[in-house]
C-alpha cells in the first residue's frame, strides 16, 4: 500500500514550522495511541503513520530529502534515512511529553535541574463576627519546612557540594526504550534532582530543609466572610535546591455568634418580644455591630414579622455599600405563670371567645378550613 504524503498525514502546510508540526503530532498521537485504542488496528496504523511523518519532518536533513525526492529520499531500504528508536531525533522528545500527558507523569522542564518550588500551606483561622466585619491584625504560628541554615539548602556537608548524578548526567530524568518508542522517567538514582549528595549535611541529613515553626502577623481586611482566603506570598514551604518558597493561604472560619447570623453582607437576628408588647406595641432596644438601635413595635405585631435596619449589616471586602440588619419577631409565650396571671389570661380568653373572628382572624380562618376539609 502506497504511503500518504507526510504533510497530509499531520494535516499541516508544507512550510509548517517545527512548533506547528509538534502541535499537530501531539494531537494525533493522543487520539490514536494504542493504549487508548486497545485492539483498534486502524488507530494503531494511524499512530505509526503520524509518528513516522513527525520523525522525518522534524529532522532538517530528512525533511530536505523528503521535500526533494518524496518517500524515496527517506526510505531506509534506499539509504534515505535511519530506522529504529535511535534515529527518531525530535520524535523522542515530543513523545516523552505526550506519554507523560497520557499517564499523568510530569514534563521534563520541572526536573531539568532538580529545582522545585516549595509546597503551598493552608491555615484555618477562626474569627469572631466583629473582627471579620471591622478587620483585625492577628498573629498565627505555623509549622513549615525552612531552608537549612547550615548547608543553605544544598543538603551537602559544609565545604562540599552536591555532585552531578552519573546516571542521568544532571537531567533528573532517564530515557528508556520500549519497543518502537522511548519514554522519559524520573532518574532512580537522584530522584529527579539531577544531583547526588556524597557527604550529607549533619543538620538536615541531606534534605536541605528542616521542620520549623514560625509566627506571622496577618492583616485581616474589613468585611471578610466564611471561607475567604488571604494569600501570603512566599510564606509557604521552602523550595528544593534553591527553588522559590510556596505561598500560605489563610482561610477564614467564622465563629458562631450568640446574636447574629451572617448572610453575605446582611445580618439576621431573632427578636423575642412579650405577648403584651406584640399586642399593644412599644419600643425595643436591640444591639448592632455599631452599638444599639431602637425599633418601634407596632400594635398587633405577629410572630415572623421582620424589621429591616438599613446599612446596619457588614460592608463587604468587595463592595461600597453595607448590608442590612433584619430582625425577625418571635412572640414569646410566658412560662411559670402565677395564679393571678392565669386568672387574668382565662378572663382575657373568655372575652376573646365572644367574638373570635374579630380578635383571632387567623385562628378562625384555619378552623373553618379544617371543617371544610373534613366535610363538617
Amino acid at each position: 500500500m502506497s504511503k500518504r504524503d507526510y504533510y497530509t498525514v499531520l494535516g499541516v502546510e508544507r512550510g509548517a514550522s517545527e512548533d506547528e508540526l509538534k502541535k499537530a503530532y501531539r494531537k494525533l498521537a493522543m487520539k490514536h495511541h494504542p493504549d487508548r485504542n486497545a485492539g483498534d488496528k486502524e488507530a494503531e496504523h494511524k499512530f505509526k503513520e503520524a509518528k513516522e511523518a513527525y520523525e522525518v519532518l522534524t529532522d532538517a536533513r530528512k525533511r530536505a530529502a523528503y521535500d526533494q525526492f518524496g518517500h524515496a529520499g527517506v526510505d531506509p531500504s534506499l539509504g534515505g534515512g535511519r530506522a529504529g528508536p535511535e534515529g527518531f531525533g525530535g520524535f523522542a522528545d515530543a513523545f516523552g511529553d505526550i506519554f507523560g500527558e497520557i499517564f499523568g507523569q510530569q514534563g521534563r522542564g520541572s526536573r531539568a535541574n532538580g529545582v522545585y518550588r516549595g509546597a503551598d500551606l493552608r491555615y484555618n483561622l477562626e474569627l469572631s463576627l466583629e473582627d471579620a466585619a471591622r478587620g483585625a491584625e492577628v498573629k498565627i504560628r505555623i509549622p513549615t519546612l525552612e531552608e537549612c541554615e547550615t548547608c543553605h539548602g544544598t543538603g551537602a556537608k559544609p565545604g562540599t557540594q552536591p555532585k552531578q548524578c552519573g546516571t542521568c548526567h544532571g537531567r533528573g530524568e532517564v530515557r528508556v526504550s520500549q519497543g518502537f518508542f522511548s519514554i522519559q522517567q524520573t532518574c532512580p538514582t537522584c530522584h529527579g534532582k539531577g544531583k547526588v549528595v556524597a557527604e550529607p549535611c549533619g543538620t538536615c541529613h541531606g534534605q536541605g530543609r528542616l521542620k520549623k515553626s514560625k509566627t506571622l502577623s496577618v492583616k485581616i481586611p474589613p468585611g471578610v466572610d466564611q471561607d475567604d482566603r488571604i494569600r501570603l506570598t512566599g510564606e509557604g514551604e521552602a523550595g528544593l535546591n534553591g527553588g522559590p518558597h510556596g505561598d500560605l493561604y489563610v482561610v477564614v472560619n467564622l465563629k458562631q455568634h450568640p446574636v447574629f447570623q451572617r448572610d453575605g453582607a446582611d445580618l439576621h437576628c431573632e427578636m423575642p418580644i412579650s405577648f403584651a408588647t406584640a399586642a399593644l406595641g412599644g419600643e425595643l432596644e436591640i444591639p448592632t455591630l455599631d452599638g444599639h438601635a431602637t425599633i418601634t413595635i407596632p400594635a398587633e405585631t405577629q410572630t415572623g414579622q421582620t424589621f429591616r435596619l438599613r446599612n446596619k449589616g457588614i460592608r463587604p471586602v468587595r463592595g461600597s455599600a453595607a448590608g442590612d440588619l433584619y430582625c425577625h419577631v418571635s412572640v414569646e409565650t410566658p412560662i411559670k405563670l402565677t395564679a393571678r396571671q392565669k386568672e387574668l389570661l382565662r378572663e382575657f380568653e373568655s372575652i376573646n371567645q365572644e367574638d373570635p373572628g374579630k380578635h383571632n382572624p387567623k385562628a378562625k380562618g384555619w378552623f373553618e378550613k379544617v371543617k371544610e376539609f373534613f366535610g363538617d
